[in-house]
């Protein structure tokens, strides 16, 4: 009897304690409903975050002092966004390869590699082999970063993948250069160089 009067005892003070912790559902706030959403802001996505402490972001890997040189020439810099831009230009100019448009893949590369991957191009149409397709992008990651005397800023990115060439399947990796001049207002980078590690 003694333990029935004590586990009914914990069992009030527990709920008494839940009850003015929680409080009671009276409904929803006064003026909103309860399906309302929360509102959203309406600022731009692009619209630059305010740093007024000045601060500075903090860089780290082998490419640290190249990327710290950039983002100095260049505060709008940002190497994550820089990486996510780099793996879609992969992926366009691989297919654009691919498909032999040369339109687009002029846009884009620098005039050597422009003329490496035409000569290229113009090979497999005479000898009607198979193009490479892109079946996966594995992997990439910035491997280098410089900034010359002149401004010009080149970022190196590795690159994992695997080609598809008919029937056979092989594993990619390259060493893709992007150049820019940070003094131009075109935030554009071209593919300055290719190599393989």
């Amino acid at each position: 009897m003694i333990e029935l009067l004590l586990l009914t005892a914990i069992a009030v003070f527990v709920g008494w304690r839940l009850y003015t912790t929680l409080g009671s559902d009276a409904g929803p706030p006064e003026g909103r409903s309860r399906d309302q959403k929360p509102a959203v802001g309406n600022k731009p996505a692009t619209q630059p975050r305010e740093n007024p402490a000045g601060l500075r972001p903090a860089f780290t890997g082998p490419a640290a002092s190249g990327l710290e040189a950039i983002h100095s020439a260049d505060p709008s810099f940002n190497p994550k966004e820089f990486l996510s831009g780099a793996r879609s230009a992969y992926e366009m100019l691989v297919k654009a390869f691919a498909d032999g448009d040369r339109a687009t893949l002029g846009q884009w590369l620098d005039t050597d590699v422009y003329e490496t991957w035409d000569a290229a191009i113009a090979e497999r149409e005479k000898t009607g082999a198979e193009a490479p397709q892109l079946l996966r992008l594995k992997q990439s990651e910035i491997d280098a970063a410089d900034l010359d005397a002149r401004g010009t800023a080149r970022v190196t990115v590795r690159f994992q993948s695997e080609l598809g060439i008919g029937d056979m399947t092989r594993t990619s990796e390259e060493l893709w250069t992007f150049m820019r001049d940070t003094s131009s207002d075109d935030p554009n980078w071209l593919l300055d160089d290719v190599d393989t590690p």
